[in-house]
């Protein structure tokens, strides 16, 4: 099988990225042409150099407006031709052009189950509303910020004693297993956003999320 061309965004330490690596490294059918970071202290870029893969900064503090930084970072981007970006931990909210440039083809792994706490701080608000499960969701990237079709998500407990240090331990041990997971479906052409914005999964229309469960029966 041919590998598809992916670019990988990410602003921070790059666990999921890690994960994804790892995954190419073994059977997953993808090319990471390039990781790219506003940030140039991100220690994802080291993970990617120790990979052996490209990396770019471009620090979105260099730019007057969103948009401007945007713009570049499409041009930077589209150098390397990828048929997917990913979000790895990349804390930007991104312009609308941005997003429809790459519509379809772009997703984003959330620590939340989507559409509950949206934005930051996901394991203290989880905590905080006392709800009972928590969890991670995968999703494509729409205009509406952590708010595209969810593809698929995975659940931990919420445990008497947790704190958001834990919570988010467990939840991202479970991220790890998610996100290559999704992308492996997309490079294998089973996953796909149509034309109403719903996700289809092996050609059949996903009314409700895939969960991590079901995906591995």
């Amino acid at each position: 099988m041919s590998r598809l061309p992916v670019v990988v965004l990410i602003s921070g330490g790059g666990t999921n990225l890690q994960a994804i690596i790892d995954a190419a490294e073994r059977d997953l059918p993808i090319d990471i042409r390039a990781v790219i970071s506003n940030k140039a202290d991100a220690y994802g870029l080291e993970r990617a150099k120790q990979a052996g893969i490209p990396t770019a900064v471009l620090e979105h503090q260099d730019f007057p407006d969103r948009e401007s930084f945007d713009t570049a970072l499409m041009e930077l981007i589209d150098r390397y031709e990828p048929g997917l970006v990913l979000l790895a931990g990349f804390m930007r909210i991104l312009t609308p052009d941005f997003v429809r440039h790459y519509h379809g083809r772009m997703l984003n792994i959330h620590p939340s189950l989507l559409p509950e706490f949206q934005g930051l701080h996901t394991h203290e608000r989880a905590l905080e509303a006392e709800v009972e499960k928590h969890g991670a969701s995968i999703h494509f990237v729409t205009e509406e910020l952590d708010g595209g079709p969810i593809i698929l998500q995975a659940s931990v407990p919420i445990l008497p004693g947790d704190d958001a240090d834990r919570l988010a331990a467990r939840v991202l041990e479970k991220e790890h297993i998610i996100y290559p997971l999704a992308v492996r479906w997309f490079a294998q052409g089973r996953l796909a956003l149509n034309e109403d914005q719903q996700v289809v999964l092996d050609g059949r229309i996903m009314n409700t999320p895939m969960q991590l469960e079901q995906a591995t029966q």
